[in-house]
């Protein structure tokens, strides 16, 4: 997937936008505020998102993956373009992320929301 198939899949996703911050960081978030991934404008650190908390040592194992800056804390990992992973699993990754945010909201915004 290039970026800006990436960017069409995470507005595709129930309730999610699009916001610029930190300088060139194209960041997707659900509620308001509670991001669920992040593409950086510079093609070093590329993509970013939430994973299960079970799955993120595995996936920082994998070959171009690697715990995402100031975000690992929260298991997120991050891969540089062209993305290692094929269209239908980082699409499934990407589902996960968001509905793992969606997960942690409150039950009146949750509506709507879950997929």
């Amino acid at each position: 997937m290039t970026p800006e198939q990436v960017t069409a899949f995470c507005l595709s996703l129930p309730g999610a936008r699009e916001d610029y911050k930190w300088g060139g960081v194209r960041v997707f978030s659900v509620a308001g505020n509670k991001m669920f991934a992040l593409i950086h404008l510079s093609a070093t650190d590329g993509l970013a998102f939430k994973v299960d908390d079970d799955l993120f040592l595995g996936f920082c194992d994998r070959p171009g993956i690697r715990p995402a800056p100031y975000l690992a804390r929260a298991r997120w990992i991050s891969m540089a373009a062209p993305y290692p992973l094929s269209t239908s699993e980082l699409q499934a990754l990407l589902t996960r992320s968001h509905q793992l945010v969606v997960g942690k909201l409150p039950k009146r915004l949750k509506l709507g929301l879950l997929l």
